[in-house]
């Protein structure tokens, strides 16, 4: 729909052009001469239109993290009634019996059902070097994990080279005097990126890589040491901000021993669907919620569509206050140029070319901004910003993700532009239409 639009609003302006009869250089001609109050205007558009670009950016950041998570083949298992699974909670008994069914895919090595047996938490982590008065803590999303062969098969992750899954174990010694065996964590790039962030400036100094934590790097949750043995390639995903660890010791640590979630791989996203059903509807045996795994995370989008909304209201506002501007613009044009407009009139230009005329020239005020405006919107392009997602049961999740430029964001922000230009431009157009020959000649 968006492309629709700018199609229609640039297909337009291209009309006007080739039934345009008053001299394309005389209308280019007026904007340089005036070129004070045309840069101003223009640069009016680009600030408009490059605050939309972010904030769109922003959303459609949102929107790619949501919907590219997870595989349209898997299935994932809550507890009945549960919306998020953080408010899951399933027995070990319960488990072995989704996992011996036919529709469950098997690895190929080992013939283990593809299932993944995890334990999902919101931990909350005390900042160590926050200023007074800023944010003290944050939450962080840890996913235990009960074997990573099969997690790994499973959710179809990938480390980044030089890293590896955390052992049998699940814990690792670090010097003699630090106390206790550190946790084995494997990370998401982007909460490795926001824990290097709680360095010191010497610890940061002396780091690796100050902008992100390494393989071997540690950090503190709670009163335990966690050790870094590998960075999921996450990019783009909710996983991206998740810490994966051994199940059997962080649930006992943070007082949650059960299963939150199952996530059960078959052979396609038909069979997927099917095995939904069957597991809501028609299973016996204990009462789940059963989701396409990519339709549970696409569903949280709550907060985006509130992003949404309230982007489209400040996008309002701004643009009527773009369409005044141009308005006023163009007035002021046609008050110093009504001997131009008898001229004209009286060498046999129509009414309505001398519309076309004056409404091109407002057009081209505006898309000269907006696009300066795109350009420059366009280099929040792989910034990263944290946000939370949830659904309309709530369920937030703090989320690390990259705003995203596409085509589909510079439609908009075309569209908008020639929008505001041609409203703006319509009414001074129409005025300088109605003037008399003989009364602009005066």
């Amino acid at each position: 729909m968006v492309w629709k639009l700018a199609g229609a609003a640039a297909g337009l302006v291209l009309v006007l052009l080739a039934i345009n009869r008053v001299p394309l250089k005389y209308t280019l001609r007026n904007l340089t001469v005036r070129w004070k109050t045309t840069l101003l205007t223009a640069l009016a558009f680009t600030l408009v239109i490059s605050l939309l670009v972010v904030m769109l950016a922003f959303v459609n950041g949102m929107r790619r993290l949501t919907e590219g998570t997870g595989q349209p083949g898997n299935v994932l298992v809550l507890a009945d009634g549960a919306t998020d699974e953080s408010f899951s909670n399933l027995s070990a008994g319960d488990l072995a019996e989704m996992e011996s069914l036919p529709q469950i895919q098997h690895d190929a090595k080992t013939n283990r059902p593809l299932a993944s047996r995890e334990t999902y938490l919101i931990v909350t982590q005390p900042l160590p070097n926050a200023a007074k008065g800023r944010v003290q803590r944050r939450f962080l999303q840890v996913r235990g994990i009960e074997n990573p062969a099969v997690a790994v098969q499973v959710h179809g992750v990938e480390l980044l080279p030089g890293g590896s899954w955390f052992s049998e174990a699940g814990v690792q010694e670090l010097a003699a005097g630090t106390g206790a065996p550190a946790i084995q964590a494997v990370l998401g790039e982007g909460v490795a990126h926001e824990l290097a962030g709680d360095r010191s400036p010497d610890e940061r100094a002396a780091a690796r890589n100050p902008d992100r934590l390494e393989v071997g790097d540690t950090f503190r949750i709670g009163q335990r040491f966690w050790i870094v043995t590998g960075i999921m390639a996450s990019s783009g995903s909710t996983f991206n901000s998740e810490l994966w660890a051994k199940q059997s010791l962080i649930g006992p640590i943070f007082g949650k021993s059960n299963f939150t979630t199952l996530l059960l791989r078959t052979a396609s996203p038909e069979t997927a669907r099917n095995l939904k059903n069957y597991l809501t509807n028609d299973y016996k045996k204990v009462a789940v919620n059963a989701q396409v795994e990519r339709d549970y995370y696409a569903s949280l989008s709550e907060t985006n569509q509130q992003f949404t909304w309230a982007i489209g209201f400040v996008t309002v506002v701004m643009a009527i206050g773009g369409v005044f501007g141009v308005m006023n613009t163009m007035f002021a044009a046609i008050s110093q140029r009504l001997k131009d407009i008898g001229v004209l009139r009286l060498l046999g230009y129509a009414r309505w070319q001398i519309l076309i005329s004056f409404l091109l020239e407002s057009l081209v005020i505006a898309l000269v901004g907006g696009l300066l405006g795109c350009l420059l919107g366009s280099l929040s392009d792989g910034w990263t910003a944290s946000s939370i997602v949830s659904g309309s049961s709530g369920g937030g999740k703090l989320v690390v993700m990259e705003l995203s430029v596409d085509v589909w964001v510079w439609a908009v922000g075309i569209f908008l532009t020639l929008l505001m230009g041609g409203v703006g431009g319509l009414v001074p157009a129409l005025s300088a239409m109605m003037k008399r020959p003989l009364e602009a000649l005066r």
